[in-house]
């Protein structure tokens, strides 16, 4: 808490003795002085010795009496029956201690930050330790105020610390502190509880005296001249101002201290009309909240939250009225959060952590206005509460979307959601205050016989609803009544339960035909808004634990031992009962709700409960609930998420049936896989079947008219049914039998080709464990889902697509040489030619494959040809990407490789590119087919076109590897391709680098195959170089015109150098010179407007 260091004001006022009950409030009704010391105040005697009448009167007023009422009640009050109720008036519990000062689950010391989880430096601990080291001093309780100081030892880095500590109390409740600490939070200090553990451990030890007033009442004017001037002198400097204001009042006779009958006495207790509460510091929370919620679930704000809820939820389990009023300041906070209205604006949804803190938020309203023993006036003031809370623009909604479709609390089916304002986290609550505990059959049940069945709960009681009573009383602490009302509440599941199989049973036939039925659960009790399963399954294993009402404060934090106290259940344990409680909701067939945060929250709390349900070792009892709970799910139709009659919007029961499917398998394998075989199916990705046929053999069926949600969790969801198919791949290894079921499950509920990727990757880990030898059969079924995930994905982009082809062949050498074959024979089904040419078949006919096949030389051949049949036929279907792979392929055999080489050039004409046709050539002529490589040469050239400026082009260098190659193969070849070089290429550069490159050397001369020739340069005045010099010099000349156009000056000295290059092509011709001067000349008298040019063209060339 955040102590104050000034004293508190009094809570009433005191007077003398004799005046009338005409006087104000405040006022004393009567008595006499109180002398004598008092033979007893220690309360805490030793001996055996009965206690005394006056003890036990006096500890009961004390309890339950304003002191004001017992002076107004008594004329005269002995002194010794006062100093008994002034004794009997502190807390004798040190439960309340703790729980105000440190949080109930290992919480974090007391601050913002909530760093620090030691144990030791709890405030209550750290109380506890300096009590224990008689840091406590100058203890000293003056009527119903207590006072002392507490010493801090010095540390290596702090100095001693002396705290003056000072403690109201009334009616055994702590209801004011202050401390000179000048710490500041939600609980008290540590030197508060050193003080409040000294008089609950030590109140022998305690200087006891009556209220001051009692002592001032005994005085005579000059003890009280002398008192007054006495306590002015000690304090002169403190209270010298406010004792002079005093007394000016008091001379005043006209003044408003003079009106009332008496003054204030702080330690003379409680008045009528004070609450009795213990001491909450309500602007420390308000603060702290809002700390908590501006650090935005950083910094642990959102554990911090969650440790004050349990703190609301201890209060209300004490049955203190605190619990309420801490939640009432945490909410405004929360309303006035300035990001919710931000989120409005915005159109975005809140954090999923933040969402749950609303969550519950909501739930613990709905705790509080279900007290079984609120009073209507306070329920009232709750209600206007909500209402208001309700009303804002910005309260969160319940689904968290902008959507309603779920029933209110005391009806089962849902209206016209059209007709009703959207719901929000206080809307259940609101309801909830129309609700009462009067009815006679609810009373029957939470106050009958705990060892004997308890009756079923009333048809019209909605269950959830009925739930949440549980957790109030459970919440108010009221444990015992809780759990016979949550007995109740699952008797009537199972009732329900009968009903529903015997209803579908008689029924059967003509549901199965008409294939639809009435929808029974628009809203799902897992992932439902008030947790109705979860309510009941924490009530039940927590009793049959043994651990309701066990862990309270004092065990937790090691102030005593806990005893446990297991009752035994009717028919069996609760923990059986609880079991079969979550089987039940977890089987519950129900509509998948809309929204993402409603449908996350479905999978939250499935998942939640199924870790809970994990924790439960099971025994023989356990596994016959779970055989008969798996059973009904089977049997009992449109009523469970396992029957025959499925809806289309059903939430899917994955991962309810892999936890089924784990816990039976060892039990009865049969059922266990009838399970989880029929939760396999994803009705939502599927077409649906039309009316009346049964030729399916699990109708799916949809009852919600114009209600397609999107469903936000499918991935999650899809996930989960790869989970289940998984466990059951592993389960079935070497059962041939159930592993084929298994397969024709997957290939015909799994729609998705990654998913389904992964089950043939875990199929396959599986069947070649390293410590034993591959398991055949389990080797197929990942075969066959590597064909189907080929299948799917052959159309349609993937980018996992290589990797999956890559798998695919690895799998298929794994099962043998003749899944091989039948991967290449029924290639246009699984591969696109580029898969099947560049992967399928290089790597069937690489020597790994070999190797790990154990293949000899016949087997090889036979393998070798499909691989090459399989190339020819990708060539032919695409020749562009897959030509060159086939002829690599297809060198070995020669049949094949001419074949090829004949796909290549049919489609040479029309249907590759230039860049196609230059690689196979480069790769003919590295092969040692000089002759073939030019004639594809020859062909790249004809699809060819460099333009005058295209000088960087990147087939350039294949343009003068071709040249290079017909000039090496001689006259003829050289003659053929320069026609195609001067059609094809425009630019100057690169013409006349082929034309240097031609007069270096004689045609031939190189030729790979000796071929004679004359041995003399050819001559730059016949063809063909004739034509390729004139081609030259013609491209020149249009390149110079064409960078004329549009030059500027920075590019003047490079365009000279380009004439520079163009004179040396010119001087090859005879007439060379003559043709250069002409030129130049031209271009002096075209373009001599660009002076500074034509300067620097005559000082280069004249």
């Amino acid at each position: 808490m955040a102590e104050r260091v000034q004293q508190p004001p009094a809570k009433r006022l005191c007077c003398r003795p004799g005046y009338n009950t005409n006087c104000r409030q405040g006022q004393r009704a009567g008595g006499t002085l109180c002398g004598g010391s008092g033979a007893a105040q220690g309360g805490s005697s030793k001996t055996l010795s009965p206690e005394s009448l006056l003890d036990i009167s006096a500890r009961k007023v004390a309890e339950k009496w304003p002191f004001q009422r017992v002076e107004e009640r008594f004329e005269r009050i002995p002194e010794p029956v006062q100093r008994r109720i002034v004794y009997w008036s502190f807390p004798r519990s040190e439960r309340e201690i703790c729980m105000y000062s440190s949080f109930n689950t290992g919480g974090e010391d007391s601050g913002t930050s909530g760093e620090n989880s030691d144990e030791t430096r709890l405030p209550f601990r750290r109380g506890i330790a300096l009590l224990e080291s008689d840091c406590v001093d100058n203890v000293l309780q003056v009527g119903f105020h207590l006072s002392g100081t507490v010493t801090e030892p010095a540390t290596a880095s702090e100095p001693e610390l002396v705290c003056s500590v000072s403690v109201s109390f009334d009616r055994c409740k702590i209801t004011a502190v202050t401390c000179g600490c000048g710490n500041k939070d939600i609980f008290y200090c540590a030197h508060v509880v050193a003080l409040a553990l000294y008089r609950v451990r030590k109140p022998e030890q305690v200087k006891l005296h009556l209220p001051i007033s009692e002592t001032l009442f005994q005085m005579n004017r000059d003890q009280l001249q002398k008192f007054v001037q006495y306590l002015i002198t000690v304090h002169h400097t403190e209270v010298l101002p406010t004792a002079q204001k005093l007394a000016d009042e008091i001379l005043s006779t006209n003044s408003e201290i003079n009106q009332v009958h008496g003054a204030p006495d702080p330690t003379a207790g409680a008045s009528v009309d004070d609450e009795n509460c213990w001491h909450l510091d309500e602007e420390q929370v308000q603060e702290q909240v809002k700390l908590f919620l501006s650090q935005g679930g950083y910094h642990g704000s959102g554990k911090q939250l969650n440790l004050l809820f349990s703190k609301v939820r201890e209060m209300l389990k004490m049955r203190d009225s605190n619990g309420a009023r801490m939640l009432t300041l945490i909410t405004e906070q929360f309303m006035g959060d300035p990001r919710l209205a931000l989120w409005r604006q915005q159109g975005t949804t809140m954090t999923d952590k933040y969402r749950q803190l609303w969550d519950e938020l909501g739930a613990l309203w709905m705790c509080i206005v279900l007290n079984p023993h609120c009073k209507s006036e306070q329920k009232c003031v709750w209600l206007r509460q909500l209402r208001r809370w309700n009303g804002v623009d910005v309260c969160p909604w319940e689904d968290g979307n902008h959507s309603n479709e779920l029933p209110n609390l005391t009806h089962a089916l849902p209206h016209d959601s059209s007709s009703r304002p959207h719901r929000t986290v206080f809307t259940r609550a609101i309801e909830a205050c129309d609700l009462h505990w009067q009815d006679t059959h609810l009373q029957r049940i939470i106050t009958h016989d705990l060892y004997t069945l308890p009756p079923r709960l009333p048809l019209a009681e909605h269950i959830p609803t009925a739930c949440a009573r549980v957790d109030a009383l459970r919440s108010h602490g009221y444990p015992r009544e809780a759990l016979l009302l949550a007995i109740a509440i699952v008797n009537t599941l199972i009732r329900q339960q009968q009903k529903h199989l015997e209803l579908f049973r008689s029924h059967k036939k003509e549901l199965l035909h008409k294939g639809m039925t009435s929808v029974t659960n628009m809203e799902g009790w897992v992932g439902h808004p008030l947790d109705p399963i979860g309510t009941l399954f924490s009530t039940l294993l927590d009793t049959g634990r043994g651990d309701e009402e066990g862990r309270n404060i004092l065990a937790f934090h090691g102030l005593g031992n806990c005893v446990y106290v297991c009752v035994c259940v009717w028919g069996g344990g609760y923990v059986s009962l609880a079991v079969e409680t979550a089987l039940i909701g977890l089987g519950q067939q129900r509509v998948m709700p809309d929204g993402l945060y409603a449908q996350e929250k479905v999978c939250r709390n499935e998942e939640q409960l199924l870790a809970k349900l994990q924790e439960v070792e099971l025994d023989d009892a356990l596994v016959k609930i779970f055989r008969k709970q798996a059973i009904f799910l089977l049997e009992a139709g449109p009523y469970s998420g396992l029957g025959e009659l499925l809806y289309r919007e059903s939430v899917p029961m994955h991962t309810f049936a892999k936890y089924l499917f784990t816990s039976l398998l060892p039990h009865d394998t049969e059922l266990a896989y009838k399970i989880a075989l029929r939760a396999m199916r994803l009705p939502v990705l599927e077409s649906m079947a039309p009316s009346g046929d049964l030729s399916r053999p699990h109708h799916i069926v949809s009852m919600v008219p114009n209600r397609y949600p999107r469903w936000f969790t499918l991935s999650h969801i899809e996930s989960q049914q790869c989970e289940l198919a998984s466990t059951m791949l592993t389960a079935a290894k070497g059962d041939g039998r159930k592993l084929e079921t298994v397969l024709e499950s997957i290939q015909k509920n799994i729609h998705s080709s990654s998913h389904i990727f992964k089950l043939a990757q875990d199929a396959f880990k599986i069947a070649t464990l390293m410590d034993s030898l591959p398991d055949i059969t389990l080797l197929k079924v990942s075969l066959e889902l590597g064909l189907q995930v080929m299948r799917m994905t052959l159309s349609t982009l993937n980018w996992r697509r290589r990797e999956m082809v890559r798998w695919l062949v690895t799998c298929a050498t794994e099962v043998g040489v003749y899944a091989l074959d039948s991967i290449m024979q029924s290639w246009f089904t699984l591969f696109t030619p580029t898969e099947a040419t560049s992967i399928v078949a290089t790597t069937v006919m690489s020597n790994t494959t070999i190797v790990r096949l154990h293949l000899d030389c016949h087997q090889q051949e036979n393998l070798a040809s499909s691989a090459r049949t399989l190339a020819l036929q990708c060539t032919m279907k695409d020749p562009q990407n897959c030509a060159l792979s086939a002829l690599t392929l297809c060198e070995k055999d020669h049949i094949a490789f001419e074949t090829a080489y004949q796909i290549v050039l049919d489609a040479a004409v029309t249907g590759m590119s230039y860049t196609q046709l230059f690689t196979i050539a480069r790769y003919m002529e590295h092969r040692g087919y000089p002759m073939r490589a030019y004639k594809l040469a020859t062909l790249a050239m004809a699809h060819l076109n460099l333009s005058y400026n295209q000088d960087t082009h990147p087939a350039i260098n294949d343009v003068l590897w071709a040249c290079a190659l017909s000039h090496s193969l001689g006259k003829n070849e050289l003659t053929a391709v320069i026609p195609l070089v001067v059609k094809s290429v425009k630019c100057a550069t690169v013409l006349s680098d082929i034309l240097r490159r031609c007069t270096l050397t004689t045609p031939g001369m190189v030729a790979l195959h000796s071929r004679r020739n004359s041995g003399k340069l050819m001559s730059l005045d016949k063809a063909p170089l004739r034509q390729l010099l004139d081609a030259t010099i013609g491209a020149y000349i249009n390149t110079t015109h064409s960078r004329l156009t549009h030059i500027s000056p920075r590019h003047y000295s490079e365009f000279i150098e380009f004439l520079s290059k163009a004179r040396e092509t010119f001087l090859m011709a005879q007439d060379g010179h003559i043709q250069f001067t002409q030129f130049i000349d031209n271009l002096k008298q075209i373009y001599k407007g660009k002076k500074k040019l034509m300067m620097l063209v005559r000082e280069r060339f004249g």
